[in-house]
């Protein structure tokens, strides 16, 4: 599989927290932004659709009694909140980035327009998309596979905390098997989670490949920028 040029990223919020699953760890979050470096010096143009869960989930927020619009709202400003802890590091790493957000908050990030993201890429800045789509009742993986078709990415590029696609949870059932490769269409019929089924379905309509791969692994970021074999491939 050849080099990719153009990839989007896929943060969960929780992956910039410490052992506590909570807040921001300064150390967690540095050494995320020199993997980025690595992968970036491999010439490829990164956006990144970071999530906010390690500050509050809007879901579980409202599952807890709290209206589904307004703690989906306090996840986007979560979201803002993380991509300027990442734009911190990242540019403490000697990388030009750029933070879009889709809700205006003009004072600490750009607007999100398409064409000024593309033309960000396009200027070699790593481009960090905040605030998700901006409505509620849409999650991060659905902003992911929205801005990788809006920017024609090439693939998307799912950091977790596990090596890939599972029929089960791996945490919870030693038995789970791991995928290689999956199709969308089993991804959506056998409802894997490795993503909410409307961010699947949208990289099925635009033929958006995803890979799903461990983020805590050395290497692993600049080795899936690369288009080498980790995780597992959806498309």
């Amino acid at each position: 599989m050849s080099r990719t040029r153009r990839i989007l990223l896929k943060l969960s919020g929780e992956g910039l927290a410490g052992e506590s699953g909570f807040g921001i760890d300064p150390e967690r979050i540095g050494a995320l932004a020199q993997e980025i470096g690595k992968a970036h010096e491999r010439g490829a143009e990164i956006g990144i659709v970071i999530g906010g869960g390690n500050v509050i989930r809007g879901i579980s927020a409202a599952a807890r009694g709290m209206d589904r619009g307004t703690a989906d709202y306090m996840g986007m400003m979560a979201s803002v909140i993380n991509a300027l802890a990442l734009q911190d590091a990242l540019e403490h790493a000697d990388l030009n980035t750029r933070v879009l957000s889709a809700l205006e908050i003009k004072e600490v990030a750009e607007p999100y327009i398409r064409r000024r993201a593309i033309r960000h890429l396009e200027k070699g800045r790593v481009v960090i998309f905040a605030a998700g789509t901006g409505n509620p009742y849409f999650s991060t993986d659905t902003a992911a596979a929205l801005r990788a078709a809006e920017i024609h990415a090439e693939v998307i590029l799912k950091a977790t905390k596990v090596d890939g696609v599972y029929d089960a949870d791996p945490e919870k059932d030693a038995g789970a098997t791991r995928f290689e490769m999956v199709t969308y269409d089993q991804a959506i019929r056998d409802n894997l989670r490795f993503m909410d089924q409307t961010a699947i379905a949208l990289c099925r309509e635009n033929a958006l490949p995803i890979v799903v791969f461990d983020m805590s692994t050395p290497g692993n970021i600049a080795k899936a920028v690369a288009g080498e074999s980790v995780g597992t491939r959806v498309e």
